[in-house]
């Protein structure tokens, strides 16, 4: 028992009891090591600062590589030399070069070899330890480093090959560097890779399926939706780009013919303040403070027009179609071609103006190099692009509606006299034709009245038929035409007995019948759909591969 003295002491505190401030033993380890670990991480950085500034010091060929931008000492380039010019250059011959790195690889410290392309033409250049240059090891690595589908501005000498390079276009030379520049870095992640791009996609596309696919040689496979979400890349493969330079020279080829004829080139409104043509099918737009409507076609204008006494005209520009098509040739905008002219004795003479136009743009896509070459390049990822047959005569095969109704009865397809034709109707016409008369464009003339809108003019002996026509390739429309009502009364009345009726002196409408009412020369003419002339000329299995940036009813971007 504790004394009175003993319990008069003062307590002592136990060791660490209470005491939270003091670091336990092993934190105070831990520090220890994560002191030594950052201490061995500054002296290894340093190590490597000093190993590169050593390096860099000791690079014979620094200032022959690296970004474009601290290349302050480059001279300016006098002359830049295309690849595609690079097939007939000459041993030695010295070049400088933009294009994009396609593919990168290191043999060794000494030797890397690049592949660059520049729109549909490649070559491979190599890049080797040493030469007059004293081209450094340094200088090789960075080289097999760059990502793919970066630009870079490359000199170097024209070489060749001890053999041919089969794996680029230009097979029988490759560039030997002198220096390299980056010009533009590309990400090194990619949502696709372009060279995945350059292999046919699937004829079938299923775009629901969300999996990364691979084909049976285990290479990924890019859908026709995965190539539209990217189209920048897709856009740089070889059968893009020879596909869109294939439709700038479409049309090309319909202004060079028109120039020819004597064509004025029109430049009409997209806008209109009513729906016309019947209201179906447009899209209703905000316009300040009241609507308007994108224009279904220029027909309204190009008829206006030849009512100012414009005697041929001709256009190209967009057409906008409000139609839930989800089909592999329908888009909401597409471009238009088209063309309309005064008529002095009959209109067959506009049908045979646009049969002698169609055929001039086939066969010159057929006959002319360069369009051949990039025929042939998109051949080699969609097969048949280049047997599309024409007549060899200078004339069209023409059929009248009748006759066309009669070849799918007599082949077992049932056809109706006055009934339009259907896709599949006109799918099966096609292979008939082809196979009966060796050709895949051709026009079907005298269509039901019933099928056409209001101002095509009826056939003045039989008004069940009209002096209208659509044009073919490979079964499928590309073009719809006809001579126009051109008299007031006429055409008033065909309006109001138009189900539903219209009204001529409606806001919509009243503008375009007052042309008439003014006095108007006959007239026909047609609209021809640009990406449908290409994508069935190429055989393409769906519009949106002849289209930069399609728009359907499901897609507005990019």
């Amino acid at each position: 028992m504790a004394s009175q003295g003993d319990r008069d002491l003062p307590s002592r505190a136990k060791e660490d009891e209470g005491d939270t401030s003091a670091p336990s033993k092993n934190a105070l380890k831990k520090a220890n090591r994560e002191k030594e670990k950052a201490e061995r991480a500054a002296k290894r950085q340093e190590l490597e600062r000093a190993q590169k500034e050593q390096a860099e010091a000791n690079d014979t060929s620094q200032h022959l590589y690296g970004s474009i931008q601290s290349a302050s000492d480059r001279r300016p380039v006098q002359r830049f030399t295309e690849l595609a010019e690079l097939y007939d250059a000459k041993e030695d011959q010295e070049v400088t070069v933009d294009a994009r790195i396609h593919n990168a690889r290191v043999q060794s410290a000494k030797l890397a070899f690049l592949v660059l392309r520049e729109e549909a033409h490649t070559i491979q250049a190599v890049i080797a330890e040493g030469g007059i240059n004293q081209i450094s090891r340094q200088m090789v690595k960075w080289c097999g480093g760059i990502h793919a589908e970066s630009i870079v501005r490359a000199t170097g000498l024209v070489k060749q090959p001890k053999e041919p390079v089969t794996s680029t276009s230009i097979s029988n030379f490759e560039l030997h560097i002198e220096s390299i520049y980056l010009v533009s870095e590309a990400a090194q992640m990619l949502p696709v890779q372009v060279k995945d791009c350059m292999r046919a996609p699937p004829m079938n596309d299923d775009d629901s399926k969300d999996e990364p696919e691979m084909d049976s040689q285990g290479l990924p496979v890019v859908r026709l939706n995965a190539r539209l979400n990217n189209r920048v890349l897709d856009g740089r493969t070889a059968a893009s780009q020879a596909i869109f330079q294939l439709q700038s020279g479409i049309s090309h080829l319909f202004i060079e013919y028109m120039n020819q004829n004597r064509f004025t080139w029109i430049n009409s409104s997209r806008l209109a303040g009513a729906a016309t043509e019947g209201g179906a099918g447009v899209f209703e737009i905000k316009y300040f403070d009241t609507k308007a409507y994108l224009t279904q076609s220029p027909q309204f204008f190009k008829q206006m027009a030849i009512a100012m006494d414009m005697k041929r005209v001709c256009e190209i520009g967009p057409v906008f179609r409000a139609e839930n098509s989800n089909t592999h040739r329908h888009l909401t905008e597409f471009t238009g071609l088209d063309f309309e002219m005064v008529i002095k004795n009959d209109y067959h003479e506009v049908l045979s103006f646009g049969e002698k136009l169609m055929l001039y743009i086939i066969r010159n896509l057929q006959q002319r190099a360069e369009f051949k070459r990039l025929t042939k390049v998109v051949d080699q990822i969609f097969p048949g692009a280049g047997n599309f047959k024409i007549p060899s005569e200078d004339s069209a095969l023409r059929l009248t509606f009748a006759d066309a109704v009669k070849l799918l009865n007599d082949a077992g397809i049932e056809a109706g006299e006055f009934d339009d034709l259907s896709t599949s109707q006109e799918k099966a016409l096609g292979r008939i034709i082809r196979e009966k008369y060796g050709t895949d464009f051709y026009t079907i003339d005298k269509y039901p009245s019933a099928v056409r809108p209001f101002y095509t003019m009826p056939d003045p002996l039989n008004p069940k038929v009209s002096n209208s026509y659509d044009f073919f390739m490979r079964g499928q429309e590309i073009m719809s035409g006809a001579q126009r009502i051109h008299d007031h009364k006429q055409l008033c009345e065909r309006m109001k007995a138009n189900d539903p009726p219209l009204d001529p002196s409606s806001e919509g409408f009243r503008h375009y019948t007052d042309a008439f009412k003014y006095g108007c020369a006959p007239h026909g003419g047609g609209g021809l759909g640009l990406n449908r002339i290409l994508q069935f000329y190429l055989g393409l299995p769906d519009i949106r591969f002849a289209t930069m940036f399609p728009r359907d009813p499901g897609r507005l971007a990019p």
